[in-house]
């Protein structure tokens, strides 16, 4: 009797499972698919973005150096335009207010000609508006995470520039305007990589980590006569996409 129960039993349970199985992969396909046909539907997604980090100023030349970075902070607009129809090749662009500088050193005879008859320090603080354009890989795991990685450039021109100078123990001035002695254009180089996450059906969070690095000489060497000196920007990218 315990036999036959049991033959009985045994085909019913493991249809059950089956039939388990088979509606949990429709479940994910559906899942999956609604995800895909979702972006396959749009040919751009838009965001917001608050990046803070960290900022440096580094000097190639003798006579000019580092004393300490600055606070990095750069908010603006995100705007990914699709490439396929699954939504997993991108080009990243948008724009963006970036505040940057650093603590800078400079030996007697360098720097501005106001302040460089003694050692100067200059605590260099730039505001500048940027339009990166990068080409951005996405795939997405089974936990609906999906995973980027970009490549690609900026380019910018600055909007503010300020310094605080201390050229002698007795002499400290503030907000001294160095605009004019910037140069008017920035661009470089831009890579990072990080995840998506879905929080509601229209919203998706982007959390990554973001390498800045500026190729064009920031303060103008004929104002300056302090050689090559370049950005770089360490960078937490916290955004939403709509």
């Amino acid at each position: 009797m315990v036999k036959i129960l049991h033959n009985k039993l045994f085909p019913k349970s493991l249809l059950v499972v089956c039939s388990l199985l088979v509606f949990s992969l429709a479940a994910q396909a559906q899942t999956l698919s609604g995800r895909l046909s979702e972006r396959s539907g749009r040919k751009m997604r838009l965001g917001f973005k608050l990046d803070p980090g960290v900022s440096t100023l580094k000097a190639q030349d003798n006579g000019v150096e580092r004393n300490s970075a600055r606070f990095y902070f750069s908010y603006g607009i995100l705007a990914d335009f699709y490439l396929d129809q699954t939504g997993n090749y991108a080009i990243g662009s948008g724009i963006q207010i970036s505040h940057m500088g650093s603590v800078m050193q400079y030996q007697t005879g360098l720097g501005l000609d106001d302040y460089n008859a003694a050692a100067s320090e200059y605590d260099i603080r730039l505001q500048y508006i940027e339009v990166p354009v990068t080409l951005k890989l996405r795939a997405d795991t089974e936990h609906d995470i999906g995973i980027w990685g970009q490549f690609g450039g900026f380019m910018g021109v600055p909007i503010r520039a300020r310094g605080n100078v201390i050229s002698t123990p007795e002499f400290y001035e503030t907000k001294v305007n160095i605009f004019k002695n910037i140069n008017p254009l920035a661009a470089g180089l831009i890579i990072g990589g990080g995840i998506d996450y879905p929080l509601t059906e229209t919203l998706t969070g982007t959390v990554g980590v973001i390498y800045q690095n500026n190729f064009i000489d920031v303060t103008r060497n004929s104002k300056w006569d302090d050689g090559r000196i370049n950005t770089n920007n360490f960078v937490l990218r916290l955004g939403v996409y709509f």
